[in-house]
């Protein structure tokens, strides 16, 4: 049947019937899909209307029909764009009207020719003469209008996207022209220049308010610009949209309404200017101290709304801001980071503030009816963000995280490891978040021919609830999702989660590393001994690898067939007690594994194991559990973001190769999204390793374990170099490039190995430094990791285990190396024999054929011929 063009909808279910389950979809809706679907009914438009929502940056969906029952009716919504991740800015630059589609979709499809008509014949922009006239005329036309009104002076002053430069702003002398300035907006300019702009600026003494928002200059300067500005504008109250610590009456009222072009003061009446205000909206002002003199009950006793989202506040406790708002008698709408300053529950703050109405936007009855943690649901999306330089491709890269979802394909003859992604249609993609949602939409295959290489992908779409004409129709991102799987958390992806709270959990986990004390084990006498017996008999080795059993031809070892008659079983497989007792192998045979070397070989679990011991080590890069990290991690990331670091990030499966689900992204939303294709660990990228001749390169050593209690491990003399292709590249639009950011070629790309003492030659030359040096390094620090693994896991010793692990190295520009990974032993020599060739032919010191005679005379005779103990 399977193999049929589906005609029933007997036939239907029976192909279908996984997915079907798989999909949710009630039973009774199944056969109204078989209907849309072998008819391609696409009926939504009759019911639906998507209309522009957050001032037209976002989308939203609603009801048009005039009542809508629960599981009353399914809809197919189609697929506007799927692809592999590896291959979506590829697929945007080069589909014609898919970026376009996408940036409208997303909405990022503002006009970027929107000043054309401004512009010359010629295509060009204004001569530097003609800007400059054009900026004289708004500064002559300032002061006339001022005259005009009866004012002695102009005091608001707004001078933006003029493409005015430091040498223009010179020669204007602003401070001359208007010396009794309050505001001065630049914003949006070419102003870059640190010590051209400041003396400018602080000739204005009445400043109050300064705006150099998207000027080159917030690059090229650091927080001492801010200061010197401060210092010498004393009355500066707002700088760059933020308060300064120094704020006040007037900067509450530029937010309550009060202050603006048209009224930049409060010249007749100067006794409680504030008292007016009934909303004041200080969301996203950068306020780390809300006690103020200015902002209190006595000032503005008619204060109704009051919004503090997005604020630091740190410099407050909880006590004294719920002290301060219960002083506004006629406060009865509140927003707020929850959890965040005023506490961890809107709960627990609708208690502390009983006379609230409404908090976040919803009824506080409701909330306090509902008896739980309501957080979800009164969060501010998270809307994408563009400069109008930007091109419409990086945009849509840049937004897509907000809208797509994601499935795994698998047939009987090949299970796809890459995920693919894909964005529903307008009217799909129109669903907002609802903690509490009315709809439910759901990715499905139909397979018209019985096959999978037929299939088409939907997503299939139903009410949960009873829903009426003009209701928001809403899904829940994280279905399934609850706080055991890090729910609040994961919502950052697209909502403005309280930065606060996230950074005061990353604090007190970074302090905890940092408190992490690591004492090396003592050294002991080891226990190994040399397997050779004393008839000289050859030791029995059963293998399920194809390269020890060609390439090991010493006479001490033989191989055997049967795992039973063994002495030494060297095997790729998971060695467990089921594994022991069904091949009936006994605790007298020697394994190439040791219990428990998970901890050093899944990537998670390499990272627990190393921080336990370690804390926070220079050679280990910040690495974060996705599964139990998540807040951690976010926090870091805002941190970072907030002091200006970089905060590129790569994340890695648990325990794939090949880098497989691999992705290097600066892209906080997307890299919570990328959790969805399975469990990942996330790990601060290497911005600037060190380059061999312009490319990015890692090392693979091959590390030698005869026991771990005590520790005694050998590495080969001979290492594996692996090198990229491309040049090395920070460019944004290179991150997908595999051949760029990536040295694993035996699978993808052009192989490009070197033996060990070229690659040696050559990158001291290049760099002038002396390889024995960094060698040492990365010794003393191969043994770090597994004194960590035994310190933390000493069930990992066996005197019945010797192992062979991989560990791979890479150096940073200061020669520094970081640990990327230990592999399995299979793993680390899966390389076909011409890879084995490439490292240890052509005149090296271990031929290809010998390696594995060198590897089993360590472990298991006791030799150190060609390794050096660590």
């Amino acid at each position: 049947m399977a193999a049929e063009k589906i005609q029933t909808y007997e036939d239907f279910v029976k192909v279908h019937g996984v997915l079907l389950a798989a999909s949710g979809l009630p039973q009774p809706l199944h056969r109204p899909l078989f209907e849309k679907l072998s008819a391609e009914t696409f009926d939504s438009g009759g019911f639906f209307q998507v209309d522009p929502a957050e001032d037209g940056r976002q989308r939203r969906l609603i009801l048009t029909s005039e009542t809508m029952a629960a599981e009353s009716d399914v809809f197919l919504v189609d697929h506007a764009w799927t692809f592999r991740f590896s291959d979506a800015r590829k697929q945007l630059d080069e589909v014609p009207g898919l970026a376009e589609r996408m940036a409208s979709l997303m909405c990022v499809d503002i006009d970027l020719n929107s000043d054309a008509e401004d512009l010359d014949n010629s295509g060009g922009g204004l001569d530097e003469n003609s800007s400059k006239l054009n900026i004289l005329e708004i500064v002559e036309g300032e002061i006339r209008k001022e005259k005009e009104k009866g004012e002695a002076s102009v005091k608001w002053l707004e001078l933006e996207e003029l493409d005015m430069d430091d040498s223009m702003m010179l020669s204007l002398d602003l401070p001359s022209k208007f010396p009794n300035l309050l505001a001065l907006s630049l914003f949006g300019n070419k102003l870059e220049n640190m010590e051209t702009l400041v003396p400018e600026i602080i000739k204005f003494k009445h400043l109050k308010a300064l705006w150099l928002n998207n000027n080159p200059i917030l690059q090229n300067s650091d927080d001492r610009m801010a200061d010197t500005i401060c210092q010498g504008c004393p009355g500066l109250e707002i700088y760059n949209s933020h308060f300064t610590s120094n704020f006040g009456e007037w900067a509450l009222g530029f937010c309550g309404g009060i202050y603006c072009k048209e009224n930049p003061d409060f010249p007749h009446q100067t006794d409680y200017p504030l008292r007016s205000v009934t909303f004041l909206d200080l969301s996203n002002r950068c306020i780390h101290n809300l006690i103020n003199k200015a902002f209190s009950p006595a000032e503005m006793p008619s204060l109704s709304r009051l919004n503090l989202r997005g604020n630091p506040l740190e410099q407050n406790s909880v006590v004294e801001l719920l002290e301060l708002l219960k002083g506004f008698a006629f406060l009865n709408a509140l927003e707020v980071d929850i959890p965040g300053p005023l506490g961890e529950s809107a709960i627990e703050i609708l208690e502390s503030l009983p006379n609230l109405s409404l908090l976040n936007g919803f009824n506080a009855s409701k909330i306090l009816e509902s008896g739980k943690h309501v957080i979800d649901s009164m969060l501010q999306p998270r809307l994408p963000e563009w400069t109008s330089e930007e091109p419409l491709v990086d945009r849509v890269i840049n937004a897509m995280w907000l809208y797509l979802m994601t499935y795994r394909l698998a047939d009987e003859e090949k299970i796809d490891e890459t995920s693919v992604w894909y964005v529903m249609d307008e009217l799909g993609s129109a669903l907002r978040h609802s903690d509490e949602p009315n709809f439910r939409a759901s990715p499905f295959l139909y397979m018209p021919d019985g096959k999978l290489a037929s299939a088409v992908s939907f997503s299939v779409l139903w009410p949960t609830q009873n829903v009426q004409k003009d209701d928001e129709c809403t899904r829940d991102f994280l279905l399934g999702i609850g706080e055991e799987k890090q729910r609040s958390a994961r919502l950052t992806a697209w909502f403005h989660t309280p930065q606060n709270y996230f950074v005061e959990q990353y604090e007190k986990y970074k302090q905890k590393l940092r408190s992490t004390t690591f004492v090396s084990p003592p050294m002991k006498p080891s226990k190994t001994s040399s397997l050779l017996r004393n008839d000289g008999s050859a030791l029995r080795v059963y293998t399920d690898i194809p390269q020890v059993e060609e390439l090991l031809t010493r006479p001490e070892f033989s191989i055997t067939t049967d795992p039973k008659d063994a002495d030494i079983v060297w095997t790729g497989m998971q060695v467990d007690a089921d594994m022991k007792a069904a091949a009936g192998l006994t605790d007298q045979q020697y394994i190439n594994q040791f219990p428990f070397e998970a901890c050093l070989v899944m990537k998670h679990h390499l990272a627990e194991t190393v921080q336990k011991a370690h804390g926070s080590p220079a050679w280990f890069q910040p690495t974060y559990n996705l599964e139990t990290q998540l807040t951690h991690l976010i926090g870091d990331y805002n941190v970072r973001k907030r002091d200006g670091l970089d905060n590129l990030w790569i994340l890695k499966p648990w325990n794939m190769a090949r880098t497989i689900d691999t992705t290097i992204t600066s892209n906080l939303s997307g890299i919570i999204r990328l959790m969805e294709t399975g469990p990942k660990i996330c790990q601060k990228y290497i911005e600037h390793p060190a380059l061999f001749k312009g490319k990015k390169f890692d090392i693979r050593y091959v590390v030698l374990v005869r026991c771990m209690d005590p520790l005694e491990i050998f590495v080969c003399d001979v290492f594996w170099v692996r090198l990229a292709n491309n040049q090395y590249s920070l460019d944004k639009h290179s991150f997908s490039e595999y051949e760029t950011h990536f040295t694993v070629m035996n699978y993808r790309g052009r192989l490009n190995h070197m033996n060990t003492p070229e690659f040696v030659r050559e990158f001291e030359q290049e760099h002038q430094v002396k390889w024995l040096d960094i060698h040492l390094r990365v010794k003393r620090m191969i043994r770090s990791v597994f004194e960590s693994a035994a310190v933390v896991h000493p069930e990992m010793q066996s005197s019945k285990s010797r192992a062979m692990y991989g560990v791979d190295v890479m150096l940073d520009c200061q020669f520094q190396p970081k640990l990327l990974e230990v592999t399995y032993c299979p793993d680390c020599t899966r390389a076909c024999k011409y890879d084995m060739e490439a490292i240890f032919g052509g005149g090296e010191i271990v031929k290809c054929c010998d390696f594995y005679n060198y590897v089993f005379g360590c472990l298991f005779l006791n030799e150190t011929t060609h390794t050096s103990p660590l």
